[in-house]
């Protein structure tokens, strides 16, 4: 049977590293890679079996590869600190890996939560992300929000996993500006320079798909609130971009 290694990447995941470890132990091997927490990440990760590799963070595309590339086995199960894998899903994985039929990889959904509770709207209920692949047939690319690149046909796990992003509403600004960060340097590398419409027409745009088009307003303020976080996400971008040109 083929064996699974688990990767899970941190900065400052104190939190979560415990739970994340133990929503994984089914894989034969762990790896945490961290991007040289200043918490307790690291010393809770050493109170179990797992494998810690330290790398200073560039993006989160080579941030991943390069922890693939330390894995002992062929399937890779990648998840975020802030993510669980419940029995159901665990079930799925094992399944895939024993009979993949021909599938290189597979997206697993994900329920989101956010202050405090499901968002089942605002496009939150189609998010799917690829987590179980073979690490010869795939690789992250992009600097932020990366993507599974593959050699092969991908399948989809039918239950969902937990995502718990949101920490408190600084947090998640926190994190909104950080993407927004690396988004904005791979704009510059394309030469995209910002204008009105990035600024004004974008953001609102972003407003409306998430709290409208996709019916946001039906997880009431938690989906106004949600769509007014997309919203700034994409102002943010185009601020530090433009930033980027006058530095």
């Amino acid at each position: 049977m083929s064996k699974i290694t688990a990767i899970i990447p941190t900065l400052n995941e104190e939190i979560h590293i415990e739970a994340a470890i133990q929503s994984v132990d089914f894989a034969d091997e762990i790896i945490v890679i961290d991007s040289f927490s200043t918490d307790k990440t690291v010393e809770l990760a050493e109170k179990h079996n797992v494998k810690i590799i330290k790398r200073e963070f560039d993006d989160f595309s080579s941030q991943k590869n390069y922890a693939i590339a330390q894995a002992s086995f062929d399937w890779i199960y990648i998840l975020d600190a802030d993510e669980r894998v419940p029995d159901s899903v665990r079930k799925e994985i094992l399944d895939a890996v024993k009979n993949p039929q021909e599938h290189v990889g597979f997206f697993v959904r994900r329920s989101f939560y956010f202050l405090g509770k499901r968002l089942n709207y605002g496009g939150c209920q189609r998010d799917k992300v690829v987590r179980l692949f073979r690490k010869d047939k795939c690789t992250y690319k992009g600097l932020v929000h990366e993507t599974i690149a593959t050699d092969g046909k991908l399948g989809f796990f039918k239950n969902k996993i937990d995502h718990f992003s949101f920490r408190s509403y600084d947090h998640y600004i926190s994190k909104m500006n950080h993407y927004a960060k690396l988004r904005a340097q791979e704009y510059y590398q394309n030469n995209l320079r910002p204008n009105a419409y990035h600024f004004m027409i974008k953001p609102l745009a972003r407003f409306i798909i998430h709290y409208v088009i996709r019916f946001g307003f039906l997880d009431g303020v938690r989906g106004f609130v949600w769509a007014r976080v997309q919203a700034y996400g994409v102002f943010a971008r185009y601020s530090k971009l433009s930033l980027l040109y006058r530095s």
